[in-house]
This record gives C-alpha cells, sequence and structure tokens, in this order.
C-alpha cells in the first residue's frame, strides 16, 4: 500500500467499526492527535508498534490496516488478467449456457490442474493463479453439465473448489465484496456435489473474507456453526474431516481474539490443538493441495500469530522456538511464522534477530516476502532505527525500502 493512502484506510476501518477519532484512541491507546494527523493526510506514516495497537483498536489484522499484500504488480488490480477472473467468476447476463466437455476431457485431470493452482496460490505466483483460472471455472462449468449425475457432482465439486480458489485470488487483490460473491457461488456449487466436506470448507475462506471486512461476529458466527455441524455429523473421524473442522475452530480463534475475547480464543485454540494430534493417527485422507490445511504445525503457528498480534512478543518466541513444521506446511504458512517472530523480536527491541528471521524469509519465500506488505514495515521500522543491524541494507534494498 502507498503510504498515502494509510489515512484513508484508517478513516474507512474506524467508520466500520462505528467509532469516533476518540472512541478509538481509547481502545488503541494511540493518541487522538496522531489519528486525526493520518486520517488528514498530514502525517503519512507511523511506526509499527503504532500501527499494531491501532489495528487491535478497530479488531482487524495488521495488514488490513497496511493493505493486503498486492497479489500483482501496482497497476494490475484492475487490468486485463484480473478483468477475465472476473468475468469468469461473474459470467455475462444472459450469456450463453456452458458448452459441454468434449471426448478428450477428464475430471481427474481438470482436479489436478486445480489442485496445482492451488498449490500455485500458496507459493505466491499469483499471476500464474490468475492467467489459469477463467479456463479452470470455464472447464468446471462445462463439467457440471456433461454425463451422468456422478459425472456432474464430480463437476460441482470442481467447480466449487476453483470458484473458492477465485474467492481467495480477489481478496489478495483487495476486492472482498466480488470474493463474497465467488464463495458464494462456490457453495451453490459444493452443495450439488458428492463432497460432504466441501461446503465448510469454503465456509471457512468466507469467515476468512469477513474477517478482512471487519465483520468479525459474522465470521466466528458462520465458522463455530460450520464446525459444530461437523461434529454433529461425525466427520472429524477421518483426517480430511478432522483438518476442515480444525481450520473453522482456529479460524473462530482468531475472529474472537480480534473480537477482543481472549480467554474463548486460547480455549478454542487448546482445543484444536488436542485434535490437532490426531490427525497423524487417522487414516491418510486425499490430496492435501485440495484440503483445510491443519496439524500441530499450522495450530502452533496460529498461536504464535495470536500472541504477537496481542502484545505478547516473549510468548511468541517461546511457542516458536524449537518449532519442526510438518512436510505439509504451506509456503503461505511459513511466511506468516517468520514474518511473526521477526515482528517479536522488533517489539522485544532485538532488530538483529529480526533482521536474522528476516534474512531466513528471504531464502525460502522471497516471493511471499515482496508481496507482504507486513514485511515492508518491519524492515521500514529497523532502517529508522540510528544503528542498522548487520544485514538490513539487503534487506532494504530487495523491500525497496533504503534511501
Amino acid at each position: 500500500m502507498a503510504k498515502e493512502d494509510l489515512g484513508r484506510t484508517l478513516r474507512r476501518l474506524r467508520r466500520l467499526a462505528d467509532l469516533t477519532q476518540e472512541e478509538l484512541a481509547e481502545r488503541s491507546n494511540v493518541s487522538v492527535d496522531v489519528i486525526r494527523q493520518l486520517e488528514q493526510g498530514r502525517k503519512h506514516s507511523a511506526r509499527l508498534p503504532t500501527l499494531h495497537a491501532l489495528a487491535n483498536g478497530l479488531g482487524v489484522e495488521l495488514t488490513t490496516l497496511l493493505g493486503d499484500p498486492p497479489a500483482v504488480a501496482s497497476g494490475e488490480t484492475d487490468g486485463p488478467r484480473f478483468v477475465a477472473v472476473r468475468r469468469a467468476i461473474v459470467p455475462v447476463l444472459w450469456g450463453p449456457s456452458p458448452d459441454p466437455t468434449g471426448p478428450d476431457f477428464s475430471v481427474s485431470g481438470l482436479w489436478d490442474r486445480i489442485a496445482d493452482a492451488w498449490t500455485r496460490y500458496h507459493a505466491a505466483e499469483f499471476d500464474a493463479v490468475m492467467e489459469a483460472l477463467p479456463a479452470l471455472i470455464s472447464q468446471a462449468r462445462s463439467a457440471s453439465v456433461s454425463g451422468g449425475d456422478d459425472d456432474r457432482a464430480a463437476g460441482f465439486a470442481a467447480l466449487g473448489k476453483a470458484l473458492q480458489l477465485g474467492g481467495h485470488v480477489a481478496v489478495r487483490m483487495g476486492k472482498t465484496d466480488l470474493a463474497l460473491t465467488s464463495l458464494e457461488r462456490a457453495i451453490g456449487a459444493a452443495e450439488q456435489s458428492c463432497d460432504p466436506l466441501l461446503v465448510p470448507m469454503i465456509v471457512n475462506s468466507m469467515a476468512w473474507t469477513y474477517q478482512r471486512q471487519g465483520r468479525l461476529e459474522d465470521a466466528l458466527g458462520i465458522a463455530l456453526g460450520a464446525a459444530d455441524a461437523m461434529k454433529k455429523a461425525e466427520h472429524t473421524a477421518t483426517a480430511d474431516g478432522l483438518k476442515v473442522w480444525g481450520a473453522l475452530t482456529m479460524s473462530a480463534a482468531t475472529s474472537a481474539a480480534r473480537s477482543g475475547d481472549y480467554d474463548r480464543a486460547a480455549a478454542m485454540m487448546e482445543t484444536a490443538e488436542a485434535e490437532a494430534a490426531r490427525v497423524s493417527k487417522l487414516p491418510d485422507g486425499s490430496d492435501n493441495r485440495m484440503i483445510s490445511v491443519f496439524s500441530p504445525s499450522s495450530v502452533r503457528i496460529e498461536r504464535v500469530r495470536l500472541a504477537v498480534q496481542y502484545g505478547h512478543a516473549a510468548d511468541a518466541l517461546t511457542l516458536a522456538k524449537g518449532m519442526r513444521l510438518s512436510k505439509d506446511t504451506p509456503p503461505s504458512w511459513r511466511t506468516w511464522l517468520l514474518l511473526d517472530v521477526a515482528r517479536a523480536h522488533s517489539d522485544m527491541g532485538d532488530a538483529p534477530g529480526a533482521v536474522k528471521t528476516l534474512e531466513s524469509l528471504r531464502r525460502v519465500a522471497p516471493t511471499w516476502m515482496q508481496h507482504h506488505t507486513l514485511a515492508v514495515a518491519i524492515v521500514r521500522d529497523l532502517w529508522a532505527l540510528p544503528n542498522h543491524p548487520a544485514g538490513l541494507r539487503p534487506l532494504a534494498e530487495f523491500l525497496g525500502v533504503a534511501d
């Protein structure tokens, strides 16, 4: 996000939260004068702890205030590639019906291509995902009207996963209303498939989108409702079902924490951590690329994130120390862990520790690092220090922060 947009975003989020400047100042323990200067454009930036406090006061992620990590280079958010994604999600009114699939079409082949697109999404290869997504959605729509009942059900499942991915891409582009449209259509497709886990998986994506919009109560409600329904239907007896339930529970905990109910969030995370230990004891599930992320590693990553976000930097570093990530932990989750550990070191005044962690992030996930506004914010704060720790300049140059 450009610095001059910070004040506009702050004002919009404050109004969505129905807070006056004075009320936000009281909630965040940030001077009302600082808030006024930011909103009026007289102050274009603030140090990370101040932004962190404002985000907590608003009940949103810090990246929501900083601006969601851009999915593509500046200027492409409404370019031809994204227009094609938009048209795929919302086809033209009174347009032609999908053509049936041809003789060479394979649902399993389509499923593999969608799974590959999800892998690319988690690796921050957003350009490649957007290039592939319109065709994937189109092919899935064709599959949903072709063949017998089982073929059409498989087609609807593929369409649900493709539209779910469209929703995630739209969130990364900052288009949350389009994301909700895509996810609502994904649920409609999932309801016509034979996969009982697909709807709750997409509900989890909707909860995440609601969080991005500051609709924390809505996010909490749908995540808890879907998780409870899975328990009642005994879907948590399989590895896949347990993963979907666990992802919903962690999402609900995040919403509770951002709403200020830290005790409830902690209780949910404790339950999730206990249940995560069962995943490896259950029979192997389906393709991990197409199922929710839930394991002891992901629960610990989420606990680190919540600890950092709510001012418990020392606890976050203790939780992260010696952590071994499971092999199926996506690059996006590894990125968040390293970013949060860097934030924790920075909050503790350990600039060398923050730089060392960011150097690790650059080695393992350079693309994600470049896409994260939080990485830029941390490096910008470190760059403002009178004495630069060793290794900071290459990071600052990599992110465009250096003078």
